[in-house]
């Protein structure tokens, strides 16, 4: 299956680009729900996802995970900051998926019901940390 089988792409603004990890969140900011931060880690691409994600505001992240997937063999959704999550995360995921390698890093309570529920966290290479999902 082709990438673009895989994910439908959407036209990008090239919102995001490489950020330094400076492994610090710590002061409780996070940048607003429309912005997605990324950088090379490791030897996988992370992208950071913040707040909550239904059908009205999936798009930003989308971009995002279209664009990695397409550049780099392993991607890594950094999920601590994801507050709600519907079937549009989930489905993304999925897409995304199966058009590269992707993990899933440090759900919270909400994600990791809905992986379990779903049966989808093996699927998916959820793991415990960053630094976990860009080892494995």
């Amino acid at each position: 299956m082709s990438l673009d089988e895989a994910v439908l792409p959407r036209p990008r603004n090239d919102a995001g680009g490489s950020r330094e990890h400076s492994g610090d969140r710590a002061g409780g900011r996070a940048p607003a729900p429309s912005s997605v931060l990324q950088y090379a880690w490791q030897g996988a691409w992370v992208v950071v996802a913040y707040g909550a994600y239904d059908m009205d505001s999936i798009a930003s992240l989308e971009e995002a995970l279209v664009a990695a997937a397409k550049r780099n063999p392993k991607v890594v959704v950094d999920a601590s900051g994801v507050t709600f999550a519907d079937s549009s995360f989930l489905n993304l995921l999925i897409r995304v998926h199966r058009a590269t390698t992707l993990r899933v890093a440090a759900p919270g309570p909400q994600l990791s019901r809905l992986f379990e529920i779903t049966g989808t966290g093996a699927v998916l290479g959820v793991r415990a940390t960053v630094e976990d999902a860009a080892a494995s």
